[in-house]
């Protein structure tokens, strides 16, 4: 390996820790604020299915938690995820948040309760991980594959919360979320295909 490809690498990765860091920073300040300042009023930014106004939450709903168990419960994950997302092209990471965001978002918007309001970065958590478990299938390159397998070991568990389990769990954020992964993972798939002919 060169020098100019190690310093690539090392400027890749300081790059996605920096990503990683203040993304994982906004969820905290948020939820401090939330608790300390609005008393739990900014959840009322979350996505409100079949409201207009409820579709704001498309933005705001995945940096937005339920108390700092919910917040905690998605840390590791998402640094976990977010981090294999990006293991191969950094703007992979951007390109699943945002279509995971909107198809989620979408999905929650049109089929979830009346009157309920959803938040947490769960919808991204299953984002990334439709995206890494389909990634192999789409790209059929060796890395792409033996990342999916990896994620499979180490996470396929969550697949079963895209079930229906237990009240004030966004089952549906879950599974809208994992099917936006799974979209972006055909999309980058189909993109690198258009690049290489």
């Amino acid at each position: 390996m060169s020098s100019y490809q190690k310093h690539y690498l090392a400027r890749e990765f300081q790059k996605q820790v920096f990503i990683l860091t203040i993304t994982i920073a906004i969820f905290w300040v948020l939820e401090l604020s939330d608790f300390f300042v609005f008393q739990g009023k900014l959840d009322n930014f979350g996505i409100i299915p079949r409201n207009l106004v409820g579709l704001r939450g498309l933005l705001f709903a995945p940096f937005l938690h339920g108390g700092f168990g919910h917040l905690l419960a998605n840390t590791i994950p998402f640094l976990t995820l977010g981090w294999l997302t990006m293991i191969q092209e950094t703007s992979d990471f951007y390109i699943v948040s945002l279509v995971t965001m909107i198809v989620g978002g979408l999905g929650v918007w049109v089929f979830a309760g009346a009157g309920s309001v959803h938040i947490g970065a769960s919808i991204l958590i299953f984002g990334y991980l439709g995206f890494l478990l389909l990634r192999g299938y789409f790209q059929k390159n060796l890395p792409s594959i033996f990342l999916s397998i990896v994620v499979f070991v180490l996470y396929g568990g969550f697949v079963w919360g895209i079930l229906p389990s237990q009240p004030g769990i966004s089952w549906q954020g879950h599974l809208f979320g994992f099917l936006g992964g799974i979209i972006a993972a055909w999309m980058i798939a189909k993109e690198k295909k258009f690049y290489k002919k």
